[in-house]
Formats: C-alpha cells, sequence, structure tokens
C-alpha cells in the first residue's frame, strides 16, 4: 500500500470515533451534506481499515459475468422447464441472477430510480422529518448507513426505507408526496414478480410450485431505497459493505452506474447493469430453508468518483407477526441429507442482524 493511503488511515491517539459518529449522525443530513458542501477528503469514520485497503490492493478483477435468465414464455411448458433449470443453476452456483422479460415495464422502473433520486435530492430540512435510526415505531424513514454504530466503517450512501415487514402493506399517505406514485407503482408490480420468482423457485427445488408461497415467504416487504453520492476518495471507502440479505428473496433495480460485486469462487463479479434488467439474490432464508442447496452470497457495493448511484431493493422477509417458525423444508432432508441449520423466527434473526457489523452473517449463528 502506498505511503499516501497509509498516512490517510493512520488515526491520531485522541480520535474519539464515537464523538465523531454521533455529531455525524445528528446532523440528520447524511452523506449528501458531506458532498454537497464540496468536501475533497472523506472523513476518518468512512475509512477502511488498513489490512482491508492493502488486501483491495492485491485483488485482481474477475472478468465472470452473472448469470442472466429470460422469464419470458413461462406459461408454456417446455419453455418453463427450461427456465427453472437456469434458476437451478444460478441459485446453486451463484445465489444471484439478472432477470431479463420480467413483466415490469422500463417505465415503471425508471419511475422508481427517479422517485429515488428526488427524495434524496429534495431540501434537507424536509428530508430531517423523516429522518430516524427507529427501525421498530417508524415505518418510513430515512437514515445514513443501517450499521452506522456497530460496524468499523460508515458506508458511503443514503437511505430511505419503507418497512412492510409486519402487515405487508402501507397506507399511501405515510409515503413522502415526492415520491409517492413512483413506488406505489413499483410495489405493484415487483409483489407479482416475487410471487412468480417464488413459484419458479420452488421447482427449482423440486417441489410443488405454491410451496414457498404457502409458507407465507412473501407476505412482508422492506423497500431499501439508496443514494450513493460521488465520492471524492472511493478507494478509502465502500458504498455498501460485504453481506448476505436476512430475507427469502430480493430483487434489485439499479441504475447505469455499476458498482454492485458479488463473491464468486473466491473473487468479487461486477454485476454490469443491464436494461431494464433487475437483479435478483437468494436470502439467508431461503438458503436456510432449501438446506444450503441454493446459496445466500456476499455482495457488496464499491464507492465511485462519479455519482450519484441509485439502486432500489425489495426484500421479502416472510411472517414477522404472529410468531412463524422457519427452517429446513422437510422434503429436502433425510438420513443422507441431516438439516444443516436451526429453525429461526424472522423477528429474531433481524434483530440479530441488526445488532451485529454488516459484514457478519447471520448464517453463522443458526448452523447446526
Amino acid at each position: 500500500m502506498s505511503s499516501t493511503k497509509e498516512s490517510r488511515t493512520e488515526l491520531p491517539t485522541d480520535y474519539d470515533r464515537l464523538e465523531e459518529l454521533k455529531t455525524f449522525d445528528h446532523t440528520k443530513t447524511g452523506v449528501k451534506a458531506l458532498v454537497d458542501e464540496g468536501i475533497l477528503e472523506i472523513p476518518r469514520i468512512f475509512i477502511r481499515p488498513p489490512d482491508e485497503l492493502a488486501e483491495e490492493l492485491n485483488r485482481g478483477e474477475s472478468t465472470l459475468q452473472v448469470p442472466v435468465v429470460d422469464i419470458s414464455g413461462i406459461e408454456v411448458e417446455d419453455r418453463r422447464k427450461e427456465v427453472v433449470d437456469e434458476i437451478r443453476e444460478a441459485s446453486e452456483k451463484w445465489g444471484f441472477f439478472q432477470l431479463i422479460n420480467h413483466g415490469v415495464p422500463s417505465s415503471v422502473l425508471e419511475g422508481m430510480i427517479d422517485g429515488t433520486r428526488k427524495f434524496h435530492e429534495q431540501d434537507a430540512e424536509l428530508k430531517k422529518d423523516y429522518y430516524s435510526r427507529d427501525r421498530k415505531n417508524r415505518r418510513v424513514r430515512y437514515e445514513t448507513d443501517l450499521h452506522l454504530y456497530n460496524s468499523k466503517t460508515v458506508n458511503w450512501r443514503d437511505t430511505f426505507n419503507i418497512s412492510m415487514i409486519v402487515t405487508g402493506h402501507i397506507e399511501p399517505e405515510e409515503i413522502p408526496e415526492v415520491c409517492r406514485k413512483e413506488f406505489l407503482k413499483f410495489m405493484n408490480h415487483i409483489r407479482k414478480l416475487g410471487e412468480t420468482l417464488l413459484d419458479l423457485l420452488s421447482e427449482a427445488l423440486g417441489l410443488k410450485p405454491d410451496h414457498l408461497k404457502a409458507m407465507e415467504c412473501i407476505k412482508g416487504q422492506t423497500l431499501v431505497c439508496h443514494y450513493y453520492p460521488a465520492c471524492p476518495q472511493p478507494e478509502l471507502t465502500l458504498g455498501t459493505d460485504k453481506h448476505t440479505d436476512p430475507d427469502f428473496l430480493t430483487i434489485l433495480v439499479q441504475d447505469q452506474s455499476g458498482g454492485l460485486q458479488v463473491v464468486h469462487n473466491n473473487q468479487w463479479v461486477n454485476v454490469e447493469p443491464i436494461e431494464p434488467g433487475l437483479v435478483v439474490n437468494v436470502g439467508d432464508f431461503l438458503q436456510i430453508l432449501s438446506n444450503d442447496k441454493f446459496l445466500s452470497v456476499n455482495h457488496r457495493v464499491v464507492a465511485n468518483k462519479i455519482g450519484p448511484r441509485i439502486s432500489t431493493a425489495c426484500f421479502f422477509t416472510g411472517v414477522f407477526e404472529p410468531p412463524k417458525m422457519y427452517g429446513p423444508i422437510k422434503e429436502l432432508i433425510s438420513e443422507e441429507k441431516p438439516p444443516l441449520n436451526k429453525e429461526f423466527l424472522v423477528s429474531d434473526y433481524i434483530t440479530q442482524f441488526f445488532s451485529r457489523p454488516l459484514d457478519k452473517s447471520g448464517l453463522d449463528l443458526f448452523r447446526l
């Protein structure tokens, strides 16, 4: 690592990290405000540890490509079998795939990206009304870094959350007017697509099409709308740290900026944007239910000098309340293939997720 980068990561002995985190948090204006101020060097709370930076310098670029699945024509039996086979292979080997001909109109996807932009780029004083770290009581909120006080470094992004984890529903009036119409259209389409994908994933596991739906895997959803401002020193930080998702299934719409990466064969692979494609990944809950047949894998977003990058992810989290126990599907376990993970409550799993650093997977806690 260069001496320049080393000097940037050497912190003075009187550095009070917690105090700096609190000061940043209490501004309620996020990362975007730092960029708007014209900073040339990122604050210390965003700088990754020296060992991580050194490892990054030694890492080679991968030329692999995430699988692309075309789900057109699935009403025809032979075509459906082809799609199910492709989804099975992608879910077993990658845990990720890009989706084309998915039935969600381009105008809806573009509207979602534009709605996210409009929320984050509105006047900072208006956004402050939504700023909160209270996950339990604020269903609609804006914040910087979900793991601000738990992780080693703060991520270079701001996030707007709409949580439907308990009821699977939200009143339109709860969503800010600046982006309400776009968000409601997107959720209507993405729920239907989520149901279709769960049917295909059920078949890919050798089960009846409605198996995962009958387990209510589709019931709760959370919409997470990320805004990654341009970063003056992208080599020192990350937009989102490596992590796996605490859900059954994630569907992501991203703009054309790039930056999303997924681990495959111990390499970071770029998920190059496909217009108007969507990115789909297996979450921790589905890995547990499939008895590790499908993989929930680490992914991250790198920072960039050019920005903003905008993306929105819909997490399908299943039943939160009343408590419902999930575990390996009995049809997928046997003497030869015993269960590999414990049963869990969604509420317990998500509580554990938010109490740990983002880069520590919750799967480790539920291994048998």
